[in-house]
C-alpha cells in the first residue's frame, strides 16, 4: 500500500496543521482521525473560521444555554466558547505534543481584531486568552502589525507560545523574527528558561497572488499585444516567490552568533507557517501553495478540502529553497511592471485585519441574536 501523501509532507519536515475547528470535529472522531492517518500535527483558528462553525449548527447550543446564568455579555459568551473548543483540540493534540517533545501539536487561538492597532491591548488580551485556556500546546495568534511586534517580544518574554498572523511583506516577517529573538534574550537576561517556548510567523501566500493579478490584469487591459504576454507570464507566481525570500530569511536569521547562543540555551526555531495556501483561481492547480512550498522546519496550514486534494494527487519533493534567484528576479519584473509590492502587502495587511473584524462583528451579532431566540425557546 503507497504511503500516504500527507505522511511523506510529514517526514520531510513540514508539520500539517488544520486551518479549521468546530465543535462537531472535536466530538464525532473526525479530527482524532485526521492526527492518526493524515499526520495531522496541529490547528489553526480565526474570527471567520469561528463565525462559519458558530452559525452552522447546534453544536453550541447547550453551552449557550447553560451559560445564560452567567449573564454573560456575547463577547464574554464568544471567548468562553472558542476557549472551550480550543482547550479540547489542546486535549486532542496532547499526544502529538507529547512525543515531539513541544516541537508540535499546537493549537492556534487569536486576539480580536480591535486590538491590532494597540500593543498593550493585544498583550493584555493574549495573557487572559493565554491563562483562560491554561494548555501547554495553545499559541496565541497576534497580527503582524508593528505594534504586533512589539506585542511579540513582550508576550515571548511572558512564556508565551506566539503564532504571528496575516505576514506578507518580508519586511514584516523580519520585524516578527527580531522580535521573538529579543523576547528570549530578555527572558536569557532574568534568568528563565527559554526551551518550553514556541512560535509560528504564519506568512499568507495565495492572498498574494489574487491582489497582484488583479493589478497586472488592469494593466494588459490597457498594454500593446507583445506587453500583454509580458505581463501575464507574471500572474499566478508572485505569491510562490515572496513566499520562497521569506524562506530564505528564515535561514539566514537563524544562523549565526545571536542564534548560535539561544539555540545553546535549548531556544526553538520560530518556524515559517504557510497561510492562505488554498487556490482561490481555479486556473490555478489546486495544490501548487503546498507543493511549491515543502521544506524542513515549515508548517502549512491547509482548509480540509485542500488536505484532500494533496492527499489525492499532491507531488511531495523539497521545493522551497529552489529557484530562489528565479523567485527575487520575478519580483523584480513585477516592480518593473509598476506594481509595489510594498503597497500590496500592506493593502493585504488592512484588508485582512478588516476582513477579520467583519467576521467577528458578524459572530457576536450572531451569537447575540441566537442568545434570543435559545431564551425564547425555552
Amino acid at each position: 500500500m503507497p504511503k500516504n501523501r500527507l505522511q511523506e509532507l510529514h517526514d520531510i519536515g513540514q508539520s500539517i496543521w488544520l486551518d479549521s475547528i468546530d465543535r462537531r470535529m472535536l466530538h464525532d472522531g473526525e479530527l482524532d482521525k485526521r492526527i492518526r492517518e493524515d499526520a495531522l500535527t496541529g490547528m489553526t483558528s480565526n474570527p471567520t473560521i469561528f463565525q462559519k462553525a458558530l452559525a452552522s449548527g447546534d453544536a453550541y447550543d447547550d453551552q449557550i444555554i447553560d451559560a445564560e446564568e452567567k449573564n454573560l455579555n456575547s463577547w464574554e459568551l464568544f471567548e468562553l466558547l472558542e476557549t472551550t473548543d480550543v482547550r479540547d483540540a489542546c486535549d486532542k493534540f496532547a499526544g502529538v505534543f507529547s512525543s515531539t517533545r513541544g516541537s508540535d501539536g499546537y493549537v492556534s487561538i487569536e486576539v480580536s481584531p480591535g486590538v491590532s492597532k494597540s500593543a498593550d491591548a493585544t498583550v493584555e488580551e493574549a495573557l487572559r486568552l493565554w491563562k483562560t485556556v491554561n494548555r501547554p500546546n495553545v499559541m496565541v495568534k497576534v497580527p503582524g502589525t508593528v505594534e504586533g511586534a512589539v506585542a511579540v517580544r513582550r508576550l515571548t518574554g511572558a512564556g508565551v507560545n506566539v503564532n504571528i498572523t496575516l505576514l506578507f511583506a518580508i519586511e514584516a516577517h523580519e520585524r516578527v523574527i527580531d522580535a521573538y529573538m529579543a523576547g528570549l534574550e530578555d527572558r536569557l537576561a532574568k534568568g528563565q528558561p527559554i526551551d518550553g517556548i514556541a512560535s509560528v510567523a504564519s506568512f499568507f501566500v495565495s492572498r498574494v497572488d489574487t491582489e497582484v493579478d488583479k493589478r497586472l490584469e488592469d494593466k494588459i487591459a490597457r498594454a500593446s499585444q507583445g506587453e500583454k504576454e509580458r505581463l501575464g507570464m507574471l500572474k499566478g507566481r508572485a505569491a510562490i516567490a515572496n513566499a520562497k525570500l521569506a524562506y530564505r530569511l528564515f535561514r539566514q536569521k537563524f544562523s549565526g552568533p545571536r542564534w548560535e547562543k539561544l539555540a545553546k540555551a535549548g531556544a526553538r526555531l520560530q518556524r515559517p507557517l504557510w497561510a492562505s495556501t488554498s487556490t482561490k483561481n481555479p486556473n490555478y492547480r489546486d495544490v501548487m501553495y503546498i507543493e511549491d512550498l515543502i521544506g524542513p522546519d515549515t508548517v502549512n496550514t491547509m482548509p480540509p478540502q485542500t488536505i484532500e486534494a494533496f492527499r489525492d494527487h499532491g507531488v511531495v519533493q523539497v521545493t522551497v529553497d529552489k529557484k530562489v534567484s528565479a523567485a527575487e528576479g520575478l519580483l523584480k519584473e513585477v516592480e518593473a511592471a509598476g506594481i509595489s509590492m510594498k503597497e500590496v502587502t500592506q493593502k493585504l495587511l488592512d484588508d485582512g485585519i478588516a476582513s477579520f473584524q467583519k467576521s467577528f462583528d458578524e459572530l457576536i451579532e450572531g451569537l447575540e441574536s441566537k442568545q434570543g431566540s435559545l431564551a425564547g425557546g425555552k
